[in-house]
């Protein structure tokens, strides 16, 4: 698929209507992948919209919407996420996700040129285009500690472990861009090819465990056998 045939471009006050189909779709892909997602109502999407803070993109064509994600600012704008990013299903795999990647990537250094930029995925496609971009995979503990930030992940379905593991890991993998301190993007580019494979299995791992996590729990009426968890503390 050519990602010339879709309009990406900054979300503003005429695209509010399309936030009740974006936060379904965010709903749909989180079961789907069966993996995490933190919730999002259409009242934060338009928000975000109107701050001029979201990157929306349609396919020019029909003027069928077609992908989306935002900007999140934390720790006093020390940190910015680019948080949400969704492509409709009849437009995967075709370099959408890159392209609005790419596009609300510039975005966040216009608006907030000192910050660092990160994000959460549990993603290995989503790994390359940040690791393209400029990207390092890091630790949780290079993160914004904002409460606020955390508190979002809350709606997750796998919360439980990222509390269990004091919030230091968990199922997605963080990345950032430190505008003061980064390789090129040819650099993290190339790191990204030669770990991949480290990568993608290590994600297999992490999701493998988050199902067995789930599963122990609902066999324990809502808690998680302590012998689950310590195996899993030792993995991650």
């Amino acid at each position: 698929m050519d990602h010339s045939k879709f309009l990406v471009s900054v979300a503003d006050s005429t695209h509010v209507d399309f936030a009740d189909t974006i936060c379904a779709e965010y709903e749909s892909s989180a079961m789907a992948r069966g993996t995490g997602i933190a919730k999002r109502s259409p009242e934060y999407v338009k928000q975000k919209m109107l701050e001029g803070k979201a990157v929306i993109a349609f396919e020019k064509s029909s003027g069928e919407w077609a992908g989306f994600c935002y900007i999140e600012n934390w720790s006093h704008g020390e940190y910015v996420a680019n948080s949400g990013l969704i492509v409709s299903p009849a437009f995967r795999k075709g370099g959408l996700a890159k392209a609005i990647k790419e596009k609300i990537f510039k975005l966040s250094r216009e608006k907030y040129p000192a910050s660092k930029i990160f994000g959460l995925t549990t993603g290995l496609a989503v790994m390359k285009i940040n690791s393209d971009l400029g990207y390092e995979p890091v630790t949780y503990s290079e993160l914004t500690q904002d409460e606020a930030f955390w508190a979002g992940c809350k709606s997750c379905v796998n919360f439980d472990i990222l509390t269990t593991k004091e919030r230091k890991n968990c199922i997605c993998t963080a990345m950032l861009y430190d505008p003061k301190d980064h390789y090129k993007p040819e650099e993290t580019a190339a790191a990204f090819k030669e770990k991949s494979k480290i990568y993608e299995r290590w994600m297999q791992i992490k999701k493998k465990w988050a199902e067995r996590i789930r599963f122990d729990k609902k066999k324990t009426a809502g808690g998680i056998s302590s012998k689950i968890m310590r195996h899993f503390k030792s993995v991650l």
